[in-house]
């Protein structure tokens, strides 16, 4: 019996297109735009050198000390400027024609000419503060005692130490885009949903035709909205699996070393969106039409406040409303892909898949007091 009811309901659930556009093609998709709009994320943040010039005068010449520092930052892989070297119109010409972000004169003092404050300007200015102060102590140095320079304590105002050394809580390389498609994957997730509704929908007898036959058939309707449902879970799931190796081998989209605890996420985001459709079927007591506008307007919700379309949502959430976090399905589902990335521990993993599994099986139970106490006067 069981084999028949869910091979029969596998075949019909494959067969309605519209599911199956929603359910797979659409995250598709969407990973495909996603792909495109954020595939050079990583590079328009990471750090470039600044374009700059310098005015090649007689006392720029002359300030053989400062030279020698410019000129050595603007070096090798890791320089900070771009240095050109050029007189004073010409260099008025090309910050005009935005091609640097301003220009270095040196005269009584060093000074520097901008059009527009930001980011570069203030690292500009930063470094050109840095050098007049190390210059002034080594001047301060020298005129009070002399013998300070056979001492070799100008050597030491001059060296820089780096007191403080970055430590990652894991090996995983940081990636600005990963929380978009790992939400993505969990507003998929969600997306099952659309099979739970469908499946209690089609054992509401006051519904649809179809869900009449199935009350007045000799099953009891919960076997049969069992065996349904674990159809439902086995294609979503499915689908989701050919989301992650498109995402995966087509898109280049780094899940980290844990691949099986990604599967296992991934089974358990699948049983979470169809019992979370059961359950919005089964509370929901009108027509087919408002139910699928309920597990939108909710799942939408949950990405947008996961970081789907704004990433830094995320964190705002976090932080003026951390209750909000743990009542996102999406987040949660979200948060422990992130985990399994960037951390080497599994605690924070673990919370996340506790959550998860309980609005599962609250779902799950939900949808199940409410079906069974369903009594029909007539069909």
């Amino acid at each position: 019996m069981f084999q028949h009811l869910f091979t029969a309901r596998l075949k019909c659930l494959i067969r309605d297109r519209q599911m199956m556009f929603w359910t797979l093609l659409f995250p598709l998709l969407l990973a495909t735009f996603f792909n495109m709009a954020l595939s050079n994320l990583n590079n328009t943040e990471a750090f470039h050198p600044i374009d700059i010039a310098v005015v090649d005068n007689d006392r720029y010449r002359q300030s053989k000390d400062f030279q020698s520092v410019l000129e050595e930052v603007s070096q090798g892989e890791d320089r900070i400027f771009n240095l050109t070297k050029t007189d004073g119109e010409k260099a008025e010409r090309l910050l005009d024609d935005g091609k640097i972000k301003a220009y270095v004169t040196v005269g009584t003092e060093i000074g520097m000419t901008v059009r527009e404050s930001g980011l570069s300007q203030n690292i500009v200015r930063a470094f050109l503060n840095s050098y007049s102060q190390t210059s002034s102590a080594v001047a301060s140095i020298v005129r009070e005692n002399p013998a300070s320079i056979k001492d070799g304590l100008i050597d030491a105002v001059s060296a820089r130490g780096e007191y403080t050394r970055e430590v990652s809580g894991s090996s995983a390389e940081p990636n600005n885009v990963l929380n978009y498609f790992y939400s993505l994957i969990a507003m998929s997730c969600l997306y099952g949903g659309f099979l739970g509704l469908k499946e209690v929908a089609d054992v509401q007898a006051d519904l649809s035709q179809r869900a009449a036959r199935v009350n007045v058939a000799p099953v009891h309707k919960l076997k049969i909205f069992l065996y349904n449902v674990c159809a439902a879970i086995l294609l979503h799931f499915s689908e989701m699996l050919v989301l992650l190796a498109y995402l995966y081998f087509g898109l280049k989209i780094d899940f980290g070393p844990k691949s099986l605890f990604v599967l296992l996420t991934t089974f358990a985001g699948s049983v979470l969106g169809v019992s979370f459709g059961a359950f919005v079927s089964a509370l929901v007591k009108k027509g087919e039409g408002i139910k699928v506008a309920v597990l939108l307007a909710v799942s939408m919700a949950g990405s947008f406040l996961a970081g789907m379309m704004f990433e830094d949502m995320k964190y705002i959430v976090a932080q003026n409303a951390p209750v909000l976090s743990y009542l996102n399905p999406v987040n949660l589902l979200t948060d422990a892909f992130y985990s399994l990335y960037y951390y080497d521990v599994m605690t924070r993993y673990g919370w996340n898949m506790a959550a998860v599994c309980a609005y599962a099986l609250l779902f799950c139970l939900g949808s199940y007091f409410m079906i069974r106490r369903q009594k029909y006067a007539s069909l």
